[in-house]
C-alpha cells in the first residue's frame, strides 16, 4: 500500500511538472547522474554537451537543466536566445571549481603562445579564455590535431590530461585539478570487482585510477576483453551491447545537490528552490513506477510559477592553489 501511495504521489507530481513545462514552452534536461525520478520526467537524458545540443535544436523558449552550474552555462552558450533555468544555483562541480578565469590568465602569461585546451567541465569564463574546448570522447583527436612542437596547456582535469598524453604521446602542461569523487576511487576494489567473470569494467578517463588500471591491464591483472576506458556516452552505448551480465562503472562526479534537495515538491506551481514553505513528497519506490503518459511536447505560453532563471553564479570558496605538472 505504501508503494502504491508513493507511486500515486510521484505521478501527480510528474503530471504537474509536465503541465508546467508545456505552459512555459520549456524543455527539461536531466543529466545521466540525476536520480531516476528526475530522469523519468525529463524530455532528454544524457551527458551535458549532448543535452545542450538537443535543447538548442528544439523550438522551446526555455531550458530547464537538471544538473550543475557549468552545464546550464553550456546550454546558454549554445542557445543564447533561450532562457536557461537551473533549479539549484548552488549545484556545483568540484572539477569546474578547480580553476578560475584569473588563474588561467596568470597561467597563460607564464606560457605565452601556448594553445589552451579546456575540458567541457569548466565555467563559461574559463572557456572564454581558452582556444579549444573538448569533451572526453574527442580530447585525444583534438590534441592530435595541434601541430607537433606546439606548447599546450590542458585543464582542468589532470587525470584526463594524463590519459591524453598516453594516447597521443604528446607532453602537455597539465593543470592539477581533479574531481573529488575520482580521487577517492580505490584500485584495489577495481581488481576485486573485475575478478567476477560476469562483470565488465568501464572506466571514465577522468578517474584517478585510470593510470593504475591501464598498468594492471598490461600486467594481465585486469581482463583485456572486459576492461574499457570510455566517455560517458561511450559507457551508455557499451552497456547496451555488452555481453557481460553486469557492468562496474567508475564514473565522473555527481552533482553536489540534486534538484529540489532530492525531494519533489507537492505543489510545483508555488515552489522554488528557495521557498521555505514548500513541502516534500516521498521518493517513488523505483524508476519503473514513473508515468510515461505525462510526457508531452512543450507548448508556447508562460506562467510566473516557474523557478527563477539562471542569473549569476554564487561566489565559490577560493580554490586551493593548483600546481602545474611540466614534464617536457
Amino acid at each position: 500500500m505504501r508503494a502504491e501511495a508513493e507511486t500515486a504521489t510521484y505521478e501527480k507530481w510528474a503530471t504537474e511538472v509536465r503541465r508546467l513545462a508545456v505552459e512555459r514552452n520549456a524543455v527539461i534536461l536531466a543529466h545521466n547522474y540525476q536520480v531516476p525520478w528526475i530522469q523519468d520526467v525529463a524530455d532528454f537524458v544524457g551527458d551535458s554537451l549532448a543535452l545542450s545540443r538537443q535543447a538548442a535544436e528544439t523550438d522551446s523558449s526555455t531550458i530547464v537543466f537538471c544538473g550543475v552550474h557549468f552545464m546550464a552555462e553550456t546550454a546558454k552558450i549554445l542557445s543564447p536566445e533561450k532562457t536557461v533555468l537551473l533549479p539549484d544555483l548552488e549545484a556545483g562541480c568540484s572539477l569546474a571549481a578547480s580553476i578560475t578565469a584569473d588563474q588561467l590568465r596568470a597561467w597563460k602569461a607564464e606560457h605565452p603562445g601556448a594553445v589552451v585546451v579546456s575540458y567541457v567541465n569548466t565555467t563559461a569564463e574559463v572557456k572564454a579564455e581558452s582556444h579549444i574546448c573538448c569533451t572526453s570522447s574527442n580530447a585525444v583527436d583534438v590534441v592530435s590535431s595541434i601541430p607537433e612542437g606546439q606548447e599546450i596547456l590542458f585543464l582542468p582535469d589532470m587525470f584526463l590530461g594524463a590519459h591524453i598524453e598516453r594516447q597521443t604521446g604528446r607532453k602537455m602542461h597539465l593543470w592539477m585539478g581533479e574531481c573529488h569523487v575520482h580521487a577517492g576511487i580505490d584500485p584495489q576494489s577495481l581488481k576485486e570487482r573485475s575478478a567476477d567473470p560476469d562483470v565488465e569494467v568501464l572506466i571514465h578517463p577522468e578517474c584517478g585510477c585510470t593510470t593504475t588500471a591501464l598498468w594492471l591491464l598490461s600486467e594481465g591483472v585486469l581482463p583485456k576483453d572486459r576492461t574499457k576506458v570510455l566517455s560517458t556516452g561511450g559507457m551508455v552505448q557499451e552497456a547496451g551491447k555488452a555481453n557481460a551480465k553486469r557492468s562496474f562503472k567508475l564514473p565522473r562526479a555527481r552533482p553536489k545537490r540534486s534538484v529540489w534537495s532530492m525531494k519533489p515538491p507537492r505543489n510545483i506551481s508555488s515552489a522554488t528552490p528557495s521557498s521555505s514553505n514548500s513541502s516534500r513528497s516521498p521518493r517513488p519506490p523505483s524508476r519503473t513506477t514513473a508515468s510515461s503518459s505525462s510526457r508531452t511536447s512543450p507548448g508556447s505560453s508562460t506562467s510566473s510559477a516557474w523557478p527563477r532563471p539562471l542569473t549569476r553564479r554564487p561566489e565559490p570558496a577560493p580554490p586551493a592553489p593548483a600546481r602545474e605538472r611540466n614534464r617536457r
